[in-house]
């Protein structure tokens, strides 16, 4: 699987619609972040994601090597 930062999820939903990707679920929202599952046309599942970053970095301070 693939996971793929994005800035407006939302906004990303509705190109995906109108270009006919196919959509797996609805947005699912977190403290960290929105989720959307999709499949690319190999039919592979892709994550995108919309990161809150200041709750991600809270989550993981210390301990990435980033």
């Amino acid at each position: 699987m693939i996971n793929y930062r994005v800035d407006n999820l939302e906004a990303m939903l509705k190109k995906l619609k109108a270009n006919k990707v196919t959509v797996l679920d609805t947005i699912e929202t977190y403290d960290y972040g929105k989720f959307l599952y999709i499949l690319d046309c190999d039919s592979n599942k892709v994550v995108l994601w919309e990161p809150v970053d200041g709750s991600f970095t809270k989550l993981y301070e210390g301990k990435t090597t980033k």
